[in-house]
């Protein structure tokens, strides 16, 4: 008779409400060194990266093909990396849109599946927002390759069978990159979302009024009808403040299943809330003669519910650190220092303090932002529980 030994594992019931697992579910168990890491199996999921993978592909062969026979149709012998009808205008337009699509399709695919708690966790209401958000960067990306393509092969064209593959590989790239990001939405990609909106939409809107001298005036001058394109800069305000209560209610959802019914991450939500509310409102109410007081006291009010919630956060954030709160208390006594130098000593110009006070309380949010991720992702379960021995006789 030989005698094996059978082991098993009894996982208690925190582990499995917090890996999320079901009776009968199967796990994928990876063992290096002396460290084993458990990870639930998902069927679904695996099946939606193959579809990923699949549609991916399909979608840019059908892109290419379209590609090609655009081409034949006016007789296009060769086909210019840069300029108009080119393949770099083709790449922004197709797959800006393609792309757009193909997120789209993934995301209403796997949060209806629910193969992953992040995507469960973004409310349908913020949907939209986060479709135009993603369109826009993805827009702007492929611009600034087009761009760097035409720099880098001035001059150069191919033959249209060529280009048509050239073309494809983009597509597939962009697809599949679209797609995975769909799959894996979480809160880490929100705030670079919020972070690009409202960087690039700024820096836009800047480049466009060199011309214009704009910082002889203030900030919000790019907003007023007296600049080029204002437009640009009070819908770069309007929607990085959507996608800033987006990330909002993605954050404390997730955060009420950590912390259930405390007043406290309700208040500092309350106050998130209305300083996005402020900064949207300040794009909707521009610096013009009509609205001069009132985009005066809805900035103030941001700056005010930002000075509040640095105060606070020692109250309202749960296990907030002590560097945190020390580098909270450095940027709200900087922002008090330039509210003197700007209203009483006359040091910094308007422009000056604008630019420093928002690059000041935007790095403060975008660190908040990250410990509050740090109080979702990082919590950790730690359990000791015994190796179970069972004997198994078996025949030889």
């Amino acid at each position: 008779m030989a005698v094996k030994n059978k082991y098993q594992i009894e996982l208690p019931p925190e582990v499995i409400e917090s890996m999320s697992l079901e009776p009968g579910q199967e796990v994928r168990i990876a063992v290096k060194d002396e460290v084993a890491t458990i990870t639930p199996v998902s069927k679904t999921r695996e099946f939606v990266y193959r579809q990923v993978q699949l549609w991916s592909i399909v979608l840019a062969v059908l892109t290419a093909i379209v590609f090609f026979m655009v081409g034949q149709v006016n007789h296009a012998k060769q086909i210019p990396i840069s300029g108009d009808n080119s393949i770099a205008a083709w790449l922004i337009i197709a797959n800006a849109v393609v792309g757009t699509v193909v997120f789209t399709a993934f995301f209403i695919k796997s949060r209806r599946s629910k193969i992953g708690a992040p995507l469960e966790r973004i409310y349908w209401r913020n949907f939209p927002v986060i479709v135009v958000a993603v369109w826009l960067i993805l827009g702007l990306a492929l611009i600034g390759i087009s761009w760097l393509m035409g720099q880098v092969f001035t001059g150069v064209s191919f033959d249209l069978m060529t280009s048509s593959f050239i073309f494809l590989i983009f597509c597939y790239m962009t697809n599949y990159l679209m797609a995975l990001a769909a799959i894996n939405l979480n809160s880490q990609m929100l705030t670079t979302l919020f972070t690009l909106t409202i960087v690039g939409g700024m820096f836009i809107s800047m480049a466009t009024n060199g011309a214009n001298h704009w910082w002889q005036y203030n900030l919000s001058f790019l907003g007023t009808s007296v600049a080029k394109n204002s437009w640009q800069f009070n819908f770069t305000l309007i929607f990085s403040a959507l996608i800033m209560v987006a990330l909002i209610d993605y954050l404390f959802v997730s955060l009420r299943q950590v912390y259930p019914k405390n007043w406290r991450l309700m208040t500092l939500r309350v106050l998130l809330t209305l300083a996005a509310v402020n900064l949207g409102a300040v794009g909707v109410f521009p610096n013009n003669a009509n609205f001069h007081v009132l985009h005066d006291q809805i900035a103030g009010f941001m700056v005010y519910s930002i000075l509040i919630l640095i105060i606070g956060i020692k109250w309202l954030l749960p296990n907030v650190s002590k560097e945190f709160l020390v580098a909270s208390y450095i940027i709200g006594a900087f922002l008090f220092a330039c509210e003197i130098a700007f209203q009483v000593v006359g040091y910094l110009s308007l422009t000056a303090f604008e630019i420093i006070a928002f690059v000041a309380a935007f790095g403060w949010v975008i660190l908040l932002f990250q410990k509050i991720r740090e109080l979702i992702d990082g919590r950790e379960v730690v359990v000791e529980i015994p190796l179970k021995i069972q004997v198994i006789d078996e025949q030889k």
